[in-house]
Formats: C-alpha cells, structure tokens, sequence
C-alpha cells in the first residue's frame, strides 16, 4: 500500500486539531436544525476554516486535488465532528460536486460555478433522483422522467426531483435531464424561481446544510453555455462522479464513527455497574474490541478503492464492495456504541446518537447495500458465463 504523503499527514493533523478543538463544541449550537445546520452557522463555521487554514484542505491550492488516499486521510479528520465536513468544506453534495465539474467542465464553467464552490463561498445540489411514486429515477437512473429540450441557444427543463441534498440555499446545481441524445447534465445558478422547492422531507439523518428537497422545474431556460459536457453523456459523467463520492462518503462517517468509538470507550472506562467497569464486563468489552476490528477493516477497505482510483480504474466494483462494506461496518459500530452507553447513547448529550441515525441513513443513499449486492452478482455472473464461451 502507497504511503501517505508528508503534505498529506501535514494537512490532516491541522484539520484534525481544528475539528476537535474549534468544531466540536459547536456540536450542541441552537442553530443545528431539524434539516440540517443554518446558514448562518455555516458561514461562522467556515470563516474560522479558512482562519486556520483549512478550508476545502483536499484542493489546497484551489486547484490540485490531492490523491484519493491522501484525501482519504484528510477527509477522515474532517469528519471527526459531523459538523467538520460542513466547516471544511469536504460535505456532500458539494464534495462530488467539486470533483465532477474539476473533470467536466470547461474553463468559464469552472470559473463561473467551481471556484465558488471550492472558496466555500457556495453550497451546491445536484439533481439527479425523483419522485418514487411517480415513476421516476432512483437506483435505477435509467427511470429519468426529467425532460430537456432545446429551444434555440437554450434548453427548457421540466420535471420533478426528490431527495435533492442542500438545494435550499444552494448558489449552484447540477440538474440531470432526458434529451432526445439521452441523460444530460446543466450546471445553473440558484435560486431560479423556476426551480421551486415544494418541501423538505423529514428524514432520519441531520447533518447536511439544506436537508433533502422535494422539488419542481417548471420551464427553466438553460443557456446551451451551460451544459455540462455533451448531450447523452449524462450517465458517464454521474460514473466520474459515482465512484470517489460513494468513497468520500465512507472516508467522512469513518471519522465519525472513530469519534464516537472514543467516547463510548472513555464512557465504558469511567462508569461503574455489578462492581467493576462496564469495560470489563465482556457483553461490553467485546462490543468495543469488535468496534475496533470493524474500523481498521473499513480503514483498509476505503484505502484500497482509493489507490485503484489512484492508478485510474473507473473504481465501479472496487467502490461497491467498500460502499457496502463500510456502510455495514459503521452502523454496526454506531448500533455497539449506543448499547453500551446505554441511555446516554439513546440522548442528544454526545453524538453517539447523531452517528446511528446519520449511518442508518447512509446504507441507503449512494445506492441502498442490496443494489450494490445485485450490481455486484450481475458482474460475477457474466465473468462466470464468459469462461464457457
């Protein structure tokens, strides 16, 4: 396994003392909402990023992203608070967002939609999935009701999204239409009042600025400047995308999990029960050391989907298993922790609580673990039937 650069461990240990001492006691603040942290506490949060320097720490110098293990490394320390991300600027959407337009996009696009996005000037959404109910794109993307048309030196878009991660508030989005070519993309500017945000779900999870939006674009005029890309190139580019941001999900909750391991273990270490610490009572010892075994194997799972990225394979299978594997792994780390802090786990007086309900939530987006699974059982089908033929 390739080692971790010395810009990289620089990087990670400042953005680490900057989550645990500056981050983390922000963790109670009133401003933490229902759908997700506020504006306000937003900007405070990244103010004091950039005051010490670590705002968007995996694009250090604007522009040159740093590997995906190094960023591994670094997006790990972000995520030791869930608010770390949101401060550094490494949270999704924007994250995948920053890497998909850095690889798509011509040089105005950049200028015009990225560089706000990596100043953390600007949050992002990104409008691919919609409506259930009605048919539309979920796990399979292939479902897309969204239509495009062109109309002269624009294109009109019309359908309904769902599930949209911090479309309220966001200054940019990119939106995924059918054209007669296939899926294509659009970058645009927001708020547009033909993109109308019908509501915001209430969802298990807390932690993204924005929450999840239900949302309508009724005849939005795109200028064809800002279509990102090719017409019908839709599908590939969500692929560019797909497979670091699937990894940088499992690299922040990692942090997190790690964090919550720490505080149930100094819980464990501290309270008392039957005369003895809970510790060395096995029922919670082993909950701890079992803990411990699961982060080291996501640890080493998400390092090695990160250097096949790194050697510039498309990731797809490799970011599958991690997927999976760490989703899994870290909801059972966070189910050990709540169990053996008892009722402080099941309150809001640590984030052990925050974890459960953010992981719960993560095995489903980026592709719930079954679709993962089936995509995974398809490959080794067809590799098995290619040896009889």
């Amino acid at each position: 396994m390739a080692e971790i650069s010395e810009r990289a461990r620089e990087i990670g240990e400042r953005v680490e003392r900057f989550v645990r001492d500056i981050v983390a006691p922000y963790e109670k603040d009133p401003r933490l909402e229902d759908h997700g942290p506020s504006d306000d506490l937003v900007r405070e949060l990244r103010a004091k990023a950039r005051e010490a320097g670590v705002m968007t720490p995996h694009i250090p110098n604007g522009h040159d992203h740093l590997t995906q293990l190094e960023t591994a490394y670094v997006l790990k320390k972000t995520g030791l608070s869930p608010l770390g991300p949101v401060a550094c600027n490494t949270a999704a959407p924007d994250e995948g967002n920053m890497f998909l337009i850095g690889k798509v996009a011509n040089d105005e696009q950049r200028v015009q939609f990225l560089d706000p996005l990596v100043s953390g000037e600007a949050r992002s959404a990104f409008f691919m999935t919609e409506p259930a109910m009605d048919g539309g794109a979920g796990s399979d993307p292939g479902m897309m009701q969204t239509t495009c048309v062109q109309d002269g030196n624009h294109w009109i878009i019309n359908g309904k999204k769902t599930f949209i991660t911090g479309a309220d508030g966001a200054k940019v989005g990119i939106i995924m239409a059918k054209s007669e070519e296939g899926a294509t993309m659009f970058l645009v500017d927001l708020p547009d009042p033909a993109i109308k945000i019908d509501r915001l779900l209430d969802t298990i999870d807390s932690s993204m600025p924005g929450g999840h939006a239900e949302v309508t674009i009724d005849n939005l005029r795109v200028p064809a400047s800002q279509m990102l890309g090719n017409p019908g190139e839709g599908f590939r580019y969500a692929q560019i995308r797909l497979a670091p941001a699937r990894l940088s999900h499992c690299m922040r909750w990692h942090g997190v999990a790690t964090r919550a391991h720490e505080i149930a273990t100094e819980y464990a270490c501290k309270r008392q029960a039957f005369g003895k610490l809970l510790i060395d009572h096995e029922g919670v010892g082993f909950m701890l050391a079992e803990n411990q075994i699961d982060l080291k194997q996501s640890e080493l799972m998400i390092d090695w989907c990160a250097e096949a990225l790194d050697r510039g394979e498309n990731g797809n299978v490799e970011s599958s298993m991690t997927k999976v594997a760490v989703s899994e792994a870290l909801f059972r780390v966070a189910d050990r922790c709540v169990q053996a802090m008892g009722g402080m786990g099941v309150s809001r007086d640590t984030i052990v609580e925050q974890l459960f309900r953010e992981v719960r939530a993560f095995r489903i987006y980026d592709g719930p673990t079954e679709v993962h699974k089936w995509s995974l059982a398809k490959k080794l089908k067809k590799a098995e039937l290619s040896k009889h033929q």
